[in-house]
């Protein structure tokens, strides 16, 4: 191998992250590197993402171009992976993870809670529409599709946000009092200043891999020098525990990003943790009712001694997400089954 292929997306969101994670490979490994931009079917279909069939519209062109060998590893926005693993291919490396919670970009900076009645505030996100309205229910949540600037661009005071699109039509520009984005994407470009109030956990739980990137390869190359070394180093403990604690979740739930499921994987080293001699995960979750009228909410940690080695951790992580969705499933109030394919 005398240079690394990372096949990516080709919004701006996507080149940044995969030259991220390309520049960080090809330094540890000591060859260059090439972009190969990989167009997907969610970069080509409009409408509300749960109707065009929810996270494998952004990953299975990416992962193709790795089966027919047009790149080397492929980047992904790890939430936008489905949870279940696909034969042959591995998730190698997850980065050190960016901001992991939503961000709330308004006209004024008002904070959610000062938005007034009736307001008007868009998301994509069937998760975060749901529980944007179980916060606020008087509020006006409207579906809004496009890249980072063309949904800023729709924010009252923020028609000349960087990376506008055309496509938001003039009449689409300023038309809304507030959107919700990854607070992780608009710092990765750079657009932090807009966020307005980055929402609680408590509020808002983000999306299980939110914040995350996943560097996934062949599995027969996973490895092998020079490629095989660096992808080890990039890979982050924190992120991958907390990550791997949120996947199995939704893996065990048979649920994906269409479902208004929300779960977050904390790890607490020894010196963060008040109650335990030793590092602590945790993973909160929710799950709402797509209306906002009702969420279930399930709590789990593991203890993760100092004598378990890297796949008995992972191992302990994936337990703890299987837990939680045990715990939602038992506790079932006839929720689950409006919101994922049990």
């Amino acid at each position: 191998m005398q240079t690394i292929r990372v096949g990516t997306r080709g919004s701006r969101l996507a080149m940044t992250q995969s030259t991220t994670v390309a520049e960080m490979l090809s330094a540890a490994a000591g060859i260059d590197h090439e972009l190969v931009t990989i167009r997907t079917e969610g970069d080509v279909l409009t409408g509300p993402l749960a109707q065009m069939g929810g996270t494998g519209v952004f990953a299975s062109a990416l992962r193709q171009g790795l089966f027919d060998h047009r790149c080397d590893v492929a980047v992904h926005s790890l939430k936008d992976l489905p949870a279940k693993d696909l034969e042959g291919l591995t998730i190698a490396a997850v980065p050190a993870r960016e901001q992991v919670c939503d961000a709330l970009c308004s006209a004024g900076d008002l904070p959610l809670a000062e938005l007034p009645s009736g307001a008007k505030v868009g998301t994509g996100s069937p998760r975060r529409a749901a529980q944007l309205r179980l916060a606020r229910p008087d509020l006006d949540v409207v579906d809004v599709r496009g890249n980072v600037g063309t949904r800023l661009a729709r924010v009252r005071g923020r028609e000349d946000a960087a990376e506008t699109s055309t496509q938001a039509p003039d009449s689409a520009r300023g038309d809304l009092d507030a959107v919700v984005l990854a607070g992780a994407g608009l710092a990765r470009l750079g657009l932090a200043d807009h966020i307005s109030e980055l929402l609680d956990p408590s509020v808002m739980l983000p999306a299980p891999g939110q914040g995350a990137l996943a560097v996934e390869v062949r599995s027969e190359d996973a490895a092998e020098a020079p490629l095989g070394p660096a992808l080890t180093a990039a890979d982050d403990r924190r992120a991958r525990l907390e990550t791997t604690a949120e996947r199995a979740l939704l893996a065990w739930l048979n649920a994906g990003c269409s479902a208004p499921i929300g779960g977050l994987g904390r790890l607490l080293e020894a010196t963060e943790s008040e109650t335990s001699s030793g590092a602590v995960l945790r993973l909160d979750t929710v799950v709402c009712s797509p209306d906002g009228t009702s969420a279930q909410r399930a709590e789990q940690q593991v203890e993760l001694g100092a004598e378990l080695g890297a796949e008995e951790e992972i191992a302990a992580a994936a337990a703890l997400g299987r837990r939680a969705a045990e715990q939602l499933l038992a506790e079932d109030t006839g929720l689950l089954a409006h919101v994922v394919d049990t």
